[in-house]
């Protein structure tokens, strides 16, 4: 990977299954990921932070990958890696006239494509921008500050986050109206370093919620999500 700058690819697939297990392999080989279920999500995700290369399946409801893929502003240049059916000559055709950088065909093998990311990011190197974990978020009537480590209440009150603590809550934020789960939570939260459990989320989370306000027994702005995870409903802003 180029330079001091760590990639964050962006990976859209409505499979839970490639989504979840693309995520896991590109963290463990080093790059930052988020991950996105539909085209509209992943609009969402390209607002929220800066994105260095896609990862688009073709076949999505409602909007295919090739629409998305149209759709892109090319003033951004991000590349994009398509995903298509195996054997589909013509998805991968159709995939480079729409913009795509290369493609790969369904099943692939993980290394290959981390081979191609490599690849195609030596031709486009990643463009040296502020990262989202840098700029400060509004919601709920309160200020984030990820870089100060700090919050600021609707009181004006400045409360301080640990590491831990910061981390989560830019998640969150970042990802607010998804459940995310106390495993990826667990990944986003500890340094590799670290040994903890997921219950050392379940604590953060407690701490987190008497910083912002939320009632432990009833909360409403940090959701505990059946089947192991948590989920912040707000409104998010984001300030340069």
């Amino acid at each position: 990977m180029a330079g001091e700058i760590i990639p964050n690819i962006l990976i859209v697939d409505d499979s839970p299954d490639i989504r979840d297990s693309l995520n896991l392999y590109l963290k463990w080989q080093g790059f930052r990921t988020r991950v996105a279920d539909s085209a509209n999500a992943a609009r969402r995700v390209l607002q929220e932070t800066t994105v260095h290369l896609i990862v688009l399946d073709i076949m999505m409801p409602e909007e295919d990958g090739l629409q998305f893929c149209t759709s892109l502003d090319r003033k951004q240049k991000i590349p994009v890696i398509m995903l298509t059916a195996l054997g589909e000559d013509m998805d991968k055709v159709r995939g480079l006239d729409h913009g795509a950088d290369d493609y790969l065909s369904k099943p692939f093998n993980p290394r290959e494509l981390v081979s191609r990311i490599n690849a195609v990011l030596r031709r486009v190197p990643p463009v040296q921008s502020a990262p989202v974990e840098m700029r400060r978020r509004r919601f709920n009537g309160m200020l984030h500050d990820a870089r100060l480590r700090q919050l600021v209440r609707k009181d004006g009150r400045q409360i301080d986050l640990t590491t831990g603590e910061n981390r989560l809550l830019s998640a969150l934020l970042d990802n607010s109206g998804q459940i995310l789960t106390r495993t990826a939570l667990l990944d986003i939260v500890r340094n590799r370093d670290m040994k903890i459990n997921d219950r050392a989320v379940d604590n953060i989370v407690s701490r987190l919620r008497k910083k912002v306000g939320d009632n432990a027994r009833s909360p409403k702005l940090i959701l505990t999500e059946w089947g192991g995870g948590y989920r912040l409903v707000a409104n998010v802003g984001y300030e340069e």
